[in-house]
This record gives structure tokens, sequence and C-alpha cells, in this order.
């Protein structure tokens, strides 16, 4: 059986800018598939080439494949159906499939808009992938496909969600097939050489109201460091990458593992070869204050801060349980390890403002990060904290849910005038970076790795892709006001996200609920006894 792969083909002037980045999803499935006998496996980032639907549909007919999979998150949604589309127009007896966080939770809404997919595995993938390509390769996967646990598809009316699948609990049981991907498409443009995206542990135990990781994967697991150096180690000597960032949330919240993640990599000598980064939180860098010069010496050199916002009840409204004080504290610490420090700050919810804009920036400044990011808020559709703002979102087109499109219009200010600031934050911030800063900064790695990101910004704002800013047609505060986000109003409201998915967190809720219930049912017949005891007396 010939299986296809195709990431998707959309790009929003976000992350990006920083470099062409592998799509991890793919290894990750074609490592088990491989194992399970599937061996006719092909993939076409359509992405990272620039692929057109022409072009793609040309590819598709010459291989013919069996099967046609892809994955989305929210804002490729529409990318990843219309990559189906192209399937079905193009090799129509092969089955459609399509994966992700998005489908997994608005599965309804997905097989609504796109009859043209036959399957959506929800949650995981590897597990349910083996079953469910076992399954069409021997010809039974209609007659077998509510017995598949973790699927979702339509059944004449009907939309079927079959019972969620268990999460893998044998972490060594990943093993990617990290040469399926094409190595020379892939660079981190600050430091110039190849990159890649490798997976310490799946899941968080934190459950930030913004984001949708702990949802998906449910509960938290860890890989066995090992594990994870002997793929960085392949992933360096075979395919030459000399940067990798994890792809966990928090890869430091196990502090006893990161720490044997990074000895491992200390005891075979890769700092020299290959350096990396992290997403992490504050508090974790308090926690380990003394241990960063450690995690510098594995070759950890760059760390992005959820700082999130800068008012504290914004801190507190997104459950991030940081204080502001704490951030600039935790910069501080980063950079006296000689680790390069990213603050992340989201903006655009309903009560921003031209001065709460200019706080961030003024404590952007004061806090002295190297990088500083400014992120438009994005309510996911299947977070909590959607659930709260609901009614007051207006743009219905999921395809502008990258982060640099602000969705959300603040009570106090246009959508173009929000953008003007952020930029204007961006100017001010990386101006004053590269007259005065990074030129000056110490010598060797730490100044080149500073002008490599300076050279990374100016590269996309001369292009226009930086924040999308060709496509909406900002120039300038001159053009605030004339900005065109081309939102597409045929988009309907989203649909209710799934309420079948259970995490371990939500487990951890209906218990206390349950033990809060007990309690207040014990001490409510503990009342009415004792009150009983003074009627008889």
């Amino acid at each position: 059986m010939r299986i296809l792969f195709v990431h998707p083909n959309y790009r929003s002037g976000g992350a990006e800018i920083a470099g062409t980045w592998p799509p991890a999803w793919v290894p990750y499935l074609t490592g088990p598939l491989r194992r399970a006998g599937f061996d006719d496996i092909h993939f076409i980032d359509a992405m990272t080439e620039g692929v057109s639907d022409e072009e793609l549909a040309e590819r598709m007919a010459a291989l013919q494949p069996d099967v046609v999979g892809t994955t989305a998150i929210t804002p490729s949604i529409y990318a990843a159906e219309r990559v189906l589309e192209v399937a079905a127009l193009t090799v129509p007896n092969a089955v459609r499939v399509l994966g992700g966080i998005h489908a997994t939770f608005m599965y309804g809404q997905v097989l609504a808009e796109a009859p043209h997919i036959d399957v959506i595995v929800r949650g995981e993938g590897e597990e349910i992938a083996v079953e469910l390509f076992t399954a069409i390769s021997e010809g039974r996967w209609i007659a077998d496909r509510r017995n598949i646990r973790g699927l979702a598809y339509r059944d004449g009316d009907k939309v079927i969600a079959t019972e969620a699948a268990d999460t893998i609990k044998d972490m060594a049981s990943i093993k990617p097939d990290w040469d399926i991907l094409d190595w020379d498409q892939y660079k981190y443009i600050p430091l110039g050489t190849r990159v890649a995206i490798p997976n310490l542990a799946r899941g968080c135990p934190f459950t930030c109201s913004f984001c949708s990781q702990w949802k998906f994967w449910r509960d938290y697991r860890v890989r066995d460091p090992k594990d994870v150096v002997d793929e960085i180690q392949a992933l360096h000597e075979k395919h030459g990458v000399g940067f990798f960032i994890l792809a966990d949330e928090e890869p430091t919240i196990n502090r006893k593992t990161f720490i044997k993640f990074c000895q491992e990599l200390i005891d075979r000598g890769l700092p020299d070869k290959v350096k990396w980064g992290i997403n992490t939180r504050v508090t974790d860098i308090y926690r380990d204050k003394e241990l960063l010069p450690f995690y510098r010496k594995a070759g950890l050199v760059h760390v992005s801060l959820g700082t999130e916002a800068a008012a504290q009840m914004k801190l507190d409204r997104f459950n991030k349980e940081t204080k502001v004080e704490e951030n600039k504290e935790a910069i501080r610490l980063l950079r006296a390890a000689d680790i390069f420090v990213e603050a992340q700050f989201i903006v655009g919810l309903d009560n921003e403002t031209p001065e709460t804009l200019e706080e961030t920036f003024q404590m952007a400044w004061d806090w002295q990060p190297d990088l500083a990011n400014w992120a438009m808020y994005t309510p996911w559709p299947y977070t909590p904290l959607f659930e709260t703002l609901k009614d007051q979102v207006e743009v219905h087109d999921f395809s502008k849910y990258n982060f640099v499109t602000p969705i959300m219009k603040p009570s106090a200010m246009e959508r173009g005038e929000l953008l003007n600031g952020v930029m204007k934050n961006y100017r001010r911030f990386y101006m004053r970076k590269a007259l005065f800063n990074y030129p000056w900064r110490g010598t060797g790695f730490r100044r080149r790795y500073l002008l490599g990101c300076l050279y990374a910004f100016l590269r996309a704002g001369f292009k226009r892709t930086f924040y999308d800013l060709g496509k909406a047609g900002y120039w300038g505060p001159q053009t605030a006001k004339k900005v065109e986000f081309h939102f597409d109003e045929s988009r309907l409201a989203a649909a209710d996200a799934a309420t079948d998915w259970v995490t371990n967190a939500d487990k951890a809720a209906q218990a206390q609920e349950r033990r809060d219930a007990v309690r207040a049912q014990m001490k409510q017949r503990g009342e009415s006894r004792k009150r009983d005891r003074i009627d008889v007396e």
C-alpha cells in the first residue's frame, strides 16, 4: 500500500521568519508505520516547497497513493482541507485522512464543511494510524471503523466519533523516522544551520486557560533522555542538524529528567556540535537558577519565556501563576548564565489600550531580554478562555487564528491601531538593540547569534512577510486605519468543541468535586444527626 503524507501550504509571517521548520509530525508517524511493515511512504512538504494546488495534483497523480494524510493546527485547517480536496479530485480511490489538534476537537464542523475527508484521527496519532492503515491495507476499514478507537467519520448523515484511544504509555516505542525528510530544506536562519524539533515529553501538567496542549495530549509523559539524545546524535551525524528546539510545552517541568537529558548531551560531547532552545516558565528558571550554567554547558542557548502579559491582572486571567516582578529576575538570571532570552507578550484582549501596549514596551526595555515578541491573543476554539470570550469573537475565519492577526478587537482600539501599536513596539525595541546592543554585545558566538536573529527580522521585514504585513497592506502609522485583514466573512461561528475528551486534569477536577460533594454531604448528615440528638434530649 502506498502512503502519501502532505504538509499543507500555510504561512502567516510568524514563527517561520526564523527559518524553515521540519514538520515533526511526519517522522513521528512514519516511524511506527515502517515498523508495522509499511515501506512505501512518500512525503510532500507543500509549505516549505511552496507547492501550488496544481503542482500538488500533478505529484499526486504521478504517485497514485492508496492513502493521503495531512494534519492541521487551527490556522492551517482550510489548507489541510484543500489538500484532501485535491486528493479527492486527483486520486479519488485514495482514502483521505486528517489528523491534528483542530480536527481532534472540531471534527463535527470539519466533516460538515469538508465532505471529501474520509476519516479523522483524533489525538496522538502513532498507534491509531498503524491500526487504521492496517485496516485500510486489508480492505476492511469501512467495516471495522466503529471498532477502531480515536476516529471520527461520517456514516450517512451522521457524524460518528469512536471512543478516544489510550495515550501512548510505552514512551520507548516512540522512534521517529527522520530519514523521511529532505534536510536540505530546513534551516535555522540565526545560525545558518539545519534545525530539528525533537520531543522529550508529551503533555503538560499545567492548565493555562489560553493553551490547548494539555487538552490534546491529555496526560504528562516523559521519554527516556537517552532515547532522545540518541535521536539528536543521529540527527547531527546523519543529517547535519546543528540546532534543535524541544517541542515540549515546558521541558523543564521534570527537573530530574531535564538534568539527565543535559548530562547525556555533555557526556557525548554534543554541546560543541549542536546548540538548542526551549520554551519554559518563569517559575522553572527561578527554581533552577543555580543550574543555569550547567544547562548552558549542555548547549542550551535560547530560552523563550512565557511572560505573557504586562499587567498582573492579565497574568491571573491566564492562570499563569507567575508574578510580574519574577519575569524581570528570570531574564536577568538567564542572561547572567549567557543564555539568550526571549520574552513573549500576549496582546489584544478586550481591555487592551494604547497605554497597555506602551506598558509592555517599557517592561520589555526595562527587563532587557535579548529578544521580545508580541503575539496577538488567539482564541483557540477549544480552550477554556474561549468559552468565556466567545460572545466577543467576531472573526470566524480560522486561517487568521495565527498569533499575528488581531482576531479580538479591543474595546478601545480598532484592529489596525492594535497592529500599528505592536509594530511600533517591534520597531523601537529592535532598532535600539541594533544600534546600541547587538553589534557590541560580546564577541564570538553571542554576537553572531544576536546579529543572526536581527538578520532574520530584517529579512522578513524587507520581504513584507513579517506579521503578514504585505497582505494586510500595512506600511507604517500612516496606514493604521487602512489595514485590510481580508477576513473570510462567509465563515460561520465555531461549532462547540467536542466534550468527549477527558484529560488527567479533568479527572482530577472531577475527583475533587466528588470529594467535596461527599464532604458536604457528610457534614450535612452530621449536622442533621446533631439536631436529632438535641431534639431527643
